[in-house]
């Protein structure tokens, strides 16, 4: 019997737009002869179930629809919202309150991961190489002399919690670091500034298949612009090469410490590790873990999954059923 499916996209932030292409990626692709898959759009003012062009109001007492006459539920939901509620674990408590199966992380993953700072802190105790950097707390202002002695620039300044690089600048100089703080807050109060590593960003895509992590292959990013953003990311500023031009030893490395961070951090569904390899070094460092990475036909796991030999609609059933089973075992 086939499954209802929910795909859940849009959500309150800046990535609202990314993540409506990220939903509509999987639900073209979904297995029409094992799931009836439905749009469901997140919104600030209202949840709504879209078909064929009509809203039908999302009951969030259980999170059921009211569809020409019949109650929609759903078996499994699909997770494809970036940043709040969808990323940041807000989405996953009420889910779970409710008892409903969903593709990413729990409550306690999710929200760790959002926040940049906080579990590259975590990752670090494990031994995992991330950049040095500096934590802002709300409201706490930016002491560029104190910058200027603990990391050496360029810098990076980033919202703790968003995605798609929005809020994100390289500083090269002190004297623009309060500037590009205040940038940072339009996405989020807390702030990362982070020791610039120069090199070869790449991204690893990870998912759990029979709960154990299974890489996929290396993505590198070469930006034409100074880093990796919006621009370069969704709007063709950027080349992207799968698999990635680094040594077998650096490959090795990369999927060693994104399968460790998978386990460790009890990560579930699909995620993406991006890091930058060090020029001078040859060493990778960590930069962030997402775990609703892009879906859309212009991410980089779709790009992995394609080198892979895997269709979309193979990898979705993946992603499902292995949430099926977790939900099966109530892992």
């Amino acid at each position: 019997m086939k499954k209802n499916v929910g795909i859940l996209m849009g959500g309150y932030s800046s990535e609202f737009e990314i993540s409506i292409l990220s939903g509509q990626t999987v639900y073209n692709n979904l297995d029409r002869s094992l799931y009836t898959p439905f749009a469901i759009h997140i919104l600030k003012d209202r949840w709504v179930l879209v078909e064929d062009g009509v809203e039908y109001a999302i009951d969030k007492n259980d999170f059921s629809a009211q569809m020409n006459g019949e109650k929609i539920t759903f078996d499994l939901l699909f997770n494809a919202i970036h940043g709040n509620p969808g990323e940041d674990g807000i989405l996953q408590g009420y889910l779970q309150l409710l008892n409903i199966p969903q593709t990413s992380c729990d409550v306690f993953e999710s929200a760790l991961t959002f926040n940049k700072a906080e579990c590259n802190r975590v990752l670090s105790d494990f031994g995992v190489r991330v950049a040095p950097s500096i934590y802002l707390h709300p409201g706490e202002d930016v002491d560029p002399a104190l910058v200027t002695k603990l990391l050496n620039f360029p810098v990076f300044v980033k919202p703790s919690r968003s995605g798609s690089s929005f809020g994100v600048s390289r500083v090269e100089n002190p004297g623009d670091l309060e500037e590009a703080v205040k940038f940072a807050r339009t996405e989020d109060q807390r702030v990362v500034i982070e020791q610039g590593v120069i090199g070869t960003e790449v991204g690893c895509g990870v998912y759990a298949k029979d709960g154990k992590a299974e890489i996929l292959a290396l993505t590198e990013i070469v930006p034409k612009k100074s880093f990796f953003d919006y621009e370069a990311k969704y709007q063709g500023a950027s080349e992207e090469i799968t698999p990635a031009r680094v040594s077998a030893e650096v490959e090795s490395e990369i999927r060693n410490i994104t399968a460790k961070v998978y386990e460790l951090l009890h990560l579930k569904g699909v995620v993406r590790a991006d890091y930058i390899v060090e020029q001078t070094s040859g060493l990778p460092y960590l930069i962030e873990v997402n775990t609703v990475p892009g879906l859309s036909p212009a991410s980089i796991v779709p790009q992995q999954v394609r080198h892979a030999g895997m269709s979309l609609t193979d990898f979705f059933t993946l992603v499902l059923e292995e949430t099926r089973r977790n939900a099966t075992k109530g892992a």
